[in-house]
């Protein structure tokens, strides 16, 4: 007989997440859901009748993690609606925020997925912030990595954080000589560490992958060789970049994109039976805790051709360059080949890179309410924003981040593991559950999403 298990709130990830799992008698999820919990952001909402100008600011807050992504997604959006062209010198410095961006991302989730690997040779899981070696020299390289994609995305991007030199028709300002050879010696000193730590990573990745239990809150769990394999498919739009609706042959296409509610996609009201207070950190919900995600999820399920689909590292792999590596290791080990290529295109942009160029482009129309949208390949995934621009202002402005995309397509692999091992298949993913919070729904023919955050 089923019983039911919750991990509320999980954890080692951007934002605030649960799983309700549906277990078999041995522990093996038949089910599961994986939902957001983290209160609503409304950016959808608060784009109307704003300019174009300040929407992809507002964008850019619902995250701190990956603002460059959607900073550079909702400009050109807008620049889609209103069918404005960039000069190329400003697309170039937009390519090196971008894979600064990545660079710096990926690092971070090796710190937050570290934990949860073992040190090969050994049953010791990896303490990323230990002081002794070999894990002391891997943090140094990490923080060196983060560093250096936050430093060259500052001087690209104007702030390294929620990036204020792209603007709607270009770039405010251009890069100095002297800057641009600042972020190319950052980018050729890192691009080694980045080997290197790729090549670390992905080793402790397969030792993983070769085991034959993990520990969890104390219990030897067993690892199956097929842990977060699902049979959906992959959405990529382009292997570094992106693409939009200007491009000669766009990487994506809105026809082929649907949307369904939470209701029609979750089990609806279920009751804790099953729990386990040593499961880390605190235990997970205790018996008789009622669920149901069908109303308490935050996000509607966005399918393409119909089905859900993986967005992220291994999907532009597998689009892109014949990766063809499934589960949750698969997945972890596309992010990690990521790495070089970042480096690898920043280098090359710059050596394109005109510092007496045009950033701004010499006209920049008003709009007439077309659809536009960007689809910007964000280290998490496809990040889509749609927007309908007319005389400066925003009508319709929609985001459909990577999480959102993943979050269906988890839920599918989470099916056939040791539930206590749902958060590793979840991690994989890099979620940011932040950015992919954007709907609420109060007495929708009796359907409530979230009513304890509104009450």
């Amino acid at each position: 007989m089923s019983k039911v298990v919750e991990i509320s709130p999980t954890t080692r990830h951007e934002g605030h997440s649960k799983l309700v799992l549906k277990v078999d008698d041995a522990g093996i999820i038949e089910r599961g859901d994986w939902l957001s919990i983290t209160p609503v952001r409304g950016v959808e909402k608060l784009a109307i009748n704003k300019t174009m100008d300040q929407v992809p600011k507002i964008a850019s807050r619902v995250c701190g993690i990956c603002p460059i992504a959607h900073t550079l997604a909702g400009i050109e959006s807008m620049e889609g609606s209103i069918r404005c062209e960039i000069p190329r010198d400003a697309k170039l410095l937009r390519i090196v925020l971008q894979c600064a961006n990545r660079l710096h991302s990926h690092a971070l989730h090796n710190i937050l997925t570290l934990p949860d690997m073992y040190l090969p040779g050994t049953d010791t899981k990896i303490n990323p912030f230990s002081p002794e070696e070999p894990v002391r020299s891997v943090a140094k390289r990490i923080q060196k990595l983060r560093m250096v994609g936050q430093t060259i995305g500052e001087i690209a991007g104007g702030e390294a954080v929620h990036p204020s030199n792209p603007r709607v028709g270009g770039l405010y300002k251009a890069c100095t000589p002297r800057a641009v050879q600042k972020m190319y010696d950052l980018a050729k000193e890192a691009l080694p560490l980045a080997i290197e730590h790729m090549e670390f990573m992905i080793a402790v990745l397969r030792n993983y992958q070769k085991r034959d239990w993990s520990e969890v809150g104390g219990k030897q769990i067993p690892i199956p060789k097929d842990l977060g394999y699902h049979n959906m498919g992959y959405m990529a739009a382009h292997p570094m970049y992106g693409s939009t609706n200007l491009d000669e042959n766009p990487g994506w296409n809105p026809e082929r994109w649907t949307d369904v509610r939470p209701w029609d996609w979750y089990m609806g009201e279920v009751e804790v039976s099953l729990a386990e207070p040593n499961y880390p950190i605190g235990g997970t919900s205790p018996v008789g805790t009622k669920a149901n995600p069908q109303m308490e999820a935050c996000t509607g399920v966005p399918l393409y051709d119909g089905a859900p689909v993986e967005v992220g590292p291994r999907a532009r792999m597998v689009q892109f360059k014949n990766y063809d590596e499934k589960g949750t290791i698969g997945q972890q080990v596309a992010r990690q080949m990521e790495y070089p290529d970042c480096l690898y295109t920043i280098m090359n942009a710059l050596d394109e890179y005109n510092p007496s160029g045009k950033v701004l482009a010499d006209y920049i129309p008003q709009g007439d309410g077309s659809l536009g949208w960007a689809a910007n390949e964000a280290p998490r995934g496809c990040d889509v924003h749609l927007a309908k621009v007319k005389d400066g202002r925003v009508l319709y402005y929609e985001m459909l981040v990577p999480t959102t995309w993943n979050f269906p397509t988890c839920s599918r692999a989470l099916t056939g593991a040791p539930w206590q091992l749902a958060e590793v298949i979840v991690r994989g993913y890099d979620p940011c559950v932040s950015c992919a919070t954007h709907m609420i729904v109060v007495d929708d023919d009796k359907r409530i999403v979230a009513q304890k955050l509104i009450q």
